[in-house]
């Protein structure tokens, strides 16, 4: 039996002109996620997208690539056949058997691509209906809420067979919104806001401050690991480490303790939105929540906000912690996050932070730093830049 993946378009259904465009960029991601287990064979028609295995592939490992790629609403595993009644029968039996063995109900959907074929979509689902149940006598049918819902495509030039289809990664194709750039740390937030914006088409590179000795270098591999498993959904990740010790040792030494975690934010932003100019980013992209910690008041953001001119994304903003951690566990990110290796963000953390800073008296302290353009520079000519797949 010869096997393919048929990919359903989400949101591209409802582009105009240019849906061309962004459905060659999704197929273009597809081939990416797939080139490593042999050629496939894309077709574009109907909303729907074919995948067709050149070689001879366990669909499996493709089947799961593919669910993680953006701008995928459904997908199903199909079995092509001949556009013939009898060989539809045939095929759906034999190639369904299993999960018809399991479900206890089910229902026939058919659509008749081909008009010319004889018998019409009412017809194919009665006839097919009757036929399944001849052979599985435990099955009812259930028109509402089956276990299986058995499909029947009739096109130009074959029938093809599926059964249950499988929810997609939804959202937009990574590469269709442009670049951003997201400061990741260790956490819990940022991988899931870089999965967030990545889900609405936007292409990632990334940036990560470490602060030697005072973070390990289990920290920095714990962030590549978080990092590998974003870009399961999107793709290539070109990241940026930052040496980033002098520069808070500087902000230790010389400004009021109160203000350390909001300039340390500044300055980040600061080298982030550098690097992101280089790499053509036109955001910054940081996991933020309203009113987490003391340095995501709406305060703190407004002063961190103005250091750089860059719009920065928040996905997160109006989400508890809860539901940023229901993200992390559907991506797999949560175990490696709450791994026990700090963060820079968490050196030379103030007892008492400002909830409420003004960003005159921000910028007031951060310029005790006479250096601190030097600094940045400095840090900036060390980056390490490593490539995540």
């Amino acid at each position: 039996m010869k096997e393919i993946i048929l990919v359903k378009n989400g949101e591209l259904a409802l582009k105009g002109l240019n849906r061309n465009t962004f459905e060659d960029i999704l197929i273009k991601n597809m081939r990416k996620s797939l080139s490593d287990l042999g050629k496939f064979e894309f077709t574009k028609g109907q909303s729907t997208i074919m995948v067709d295995p050149v070689d001879d592939i366990d669909l499996d490992d493709a089947v799961d690539r593919v669910s993680r790629v953006f701008g995928i609403a459904a997908l199903s595993r199909a079995c092509l056949c001949e556009k013939d009644f009898d060989s539809i029968k045939e095929t759906t039996a034999e190639y369904l058997e299993e999960q018809l063995e399991d479900a206890k109900t089910f229902k026939v959907e058919a659509k008749r691509a081909d008009k010319k074929f004889p018998m019409k979509s009412p017809e194919i689902c009665r006839e097919l209906g009757g036929y399944i149940l001849s052979k599985f006598h435990h099955l009812k049918v259930d028109v509402h809420n089956p276990d299986i819902t058995v499909t029947v495509e009739i096109r130009d030039n074959f029938a093809f067979v599926r059964g249950n289809n499988i929810k997609g990664a939804g959202g937009m194709p990574t590469g269709t919104s442009g670049r951003a750039c997201v400061l990741i740390s260790g956490g819990i937030d940022s991988p899931v806001a870089a999965y967030m914006m990545a889900k609405r088409g936007i292409e990632l590179c990334a940036v990560h401050f470490a602060s030697p000795p005072y973070t390990s270098e289990l920290a920095e591999m714990k962030v590549m690991e978080l990092l590998k498993k974003v870009a399961r959904y999107s793709g290539v990740i070109t990241t940026y480490v930052v040496p980033f010790t002098k520069i808070q040792e500087a902000i230790r030494d010389l400004c009021p303790e109160e203000y350390f975690t909001i300039i340390m934010r500044r300055v980040m932003m600061m080298i982030s939105e550098k690097i992101a100019e280089k790499q053509n980013c036109n955001a910054l992209i940081t996991g933020e929540s309203v009113g987490q910690v003391a340095s995501q008041t709406m305060y703190a953001l407004r002063c961190t906000d103005c250091a750089v001119n860059m719009p920065v994304f928040r996905p997160c903003i109006g989400m508890d912690k809860e539901e940023i951690i229901a993200v992390s566990r559907k991506i797999d990110t949560f175990e490696t996050s709450i791994q026990p290796y700090e963060d820079c963000c968490t050196v030379f953390t103030p007892k008492h932070p400002k909830t409420r800073p003004q960003v005159d008296d921000v910028i007031s302290a951060e310029q005790k730093i006479d250096n601190l353009d030097e600094l940045i520079a400095e840090a900036i000519s060390q980056v390490k830049k490593v490539i995540i797949r």
